[in-house]
């Protein structure tokens, strides 16, 4: 044994009869309050916490519960983390703006403020924030696929990107896509624990029904979701109705093949009455045709769907968005034969690497 095994030896016993401090965003109130009610904390103080914690980086003041006593004693028993900003792009063109951010884990992980205007002076933001470091995914298109999987981030990470974009934001960030880099539903239950702080008032107040899921196909996930009455929007990245094409485009086919995921998708329909909601990212040549909307509306006849279709975004040149003769029939097709709501999603942040599909930790 070195010199230096028996001190790290001793930090160890230490480090294992030390409790580890509570981290506050990263407990809704309820879950607070059950963690430090042996300290005397009501629900009402728990609540009062988490939006001192959220709202203003600090504990609250004295009073209404809380003695000087009671305050001294939270500082040890509580922690109230915070991730650090890397660097901050703002795009020219249509105002998105990207953050790269450090957390306590390895790798860094990238969240993006989307600029709304519904009516003349009345802007307001939605946050696209990562749920992991890296991917495990592989999708063919994505840049954040390629980097890997790194790690699952905490839920006051996920949490605190909100905070961040908002505490640097002149106007209120009204809505929340877990849509940037990572498999959300690989990440639930800190995905989950993070929706129900951003949608309690006395977290970030951001109405559930603004907040929304996004997955590759996760069946698993997308059942537990179904069975807990999930309050947030569930949107499920098709891309393909062709399950040979789908596989080609992203992998995860292999494990959750089509067949079981509408499966899946029928049963979260009936339980919720919402309607389902998938995401087609448009690549020239490859899932744009006539064929291809006789597929899909083949796949979800009987279910109600929302189908939001995206331009692929491929700074490597290998996948190119469909041109505007190809995204006219395909329109068309899919209004003659699927007769469903269909939307083109703007993808902004192009120029930035900030557009859907683009995100790689800073690395691109």
């Amino acid at each position: 044994m070195t010199d230096a095994q028996p001190q790290e030896a001793e930090a160890g016993r230490q480090g294992h009869n030390s409790p580890m401090p509570i981290l506050l965003k990263n407990q809704t109130s309820d879950q607070l309050h059950a963690s430090l009610a042996p300290a005397g904390v009501s629900l009402h103080l728990a609540r009062r916490l988490l939006a001192a914690a959220v709202k203003r980086g600090e504990l609250p003041a004295p009073g209404s519960g809380l003695t000087a006593r009671l305050r001294d004693e939270l500082r040890g028993l509580t922690e109230i983390p915070n991730l650090t900003l890397v660097r901050k792009t703002v795009s020219p063109q249509d105002g998105f703006a990207k953050y790269l951010f450090q957390g306590r884990g390895a790798g860094q992980f990238e969240a993006v403020r989307i600029p709304l205007l519904h009516r003349a002076n009345d802007l307001k933001y939605v946050a696209c924030i990562s749920s992991q470091v890296g991917c495990a995914m592989g999708c063919a298109f994505c840049a954040t696929g390629r980097m890997g999987f790194g790690r699952n981030l905490a839920a006051w990470e996920l949490v605190d990107q909100v905070v961040k974009l908002q505490a640097d934001s002149p106007h209120p960030i009204r809505g929340v896509v877990f849509m940037g880099m990572g498999e959300p539903m690989l990440n639930y239950d800190a995905v989950m624990t993070a929706s129900a702080i951003l949608s309690e008032p006395c977290g970030m107040a951001i109405a559930a029904k603004a907040i929304t899921v996004s997955t590759v196909g996760i069946i698993p996930g997308i059942r537990r979701f179904t069975a807990e009455r999930q309050r947030a929007r569930l949107v499920v990245s098709l891309t393909s109705a062709d399950p040979w094409q789908r596989r080609e485009l992203l992998p995860v086919e292999d494990r959750y093949p089509t067949p079981e995921l509408m499966a899946a998708l029928r049963d979260y329909h009936a339980v919720s009455g919402q309607r389902v909601t998938l995401a087609w990212t448009m690549i020239s040549g490859v899932n744009v045709g006539e064929a291809d909307a006789a597929r899909l509306a083949e796949l979800t006849l009987g279910l109600p769907i929302k189908l939001d279709l995206i331009d692929v975004n491929d700074p490597t040149g290998r996948f190119r968005p469909p041109s505007r003769a190809e995204f006219d029939g395909f329109r068309d097709a899919l209004r003659g034969k699927l007769a469903m709501p269909v939307a083109r999603r703007y993808s902004g942040g192009q120029d930035i690497h900030a557009a859907c599909g683009m995100l790689a930790g800073g690395t691109a």
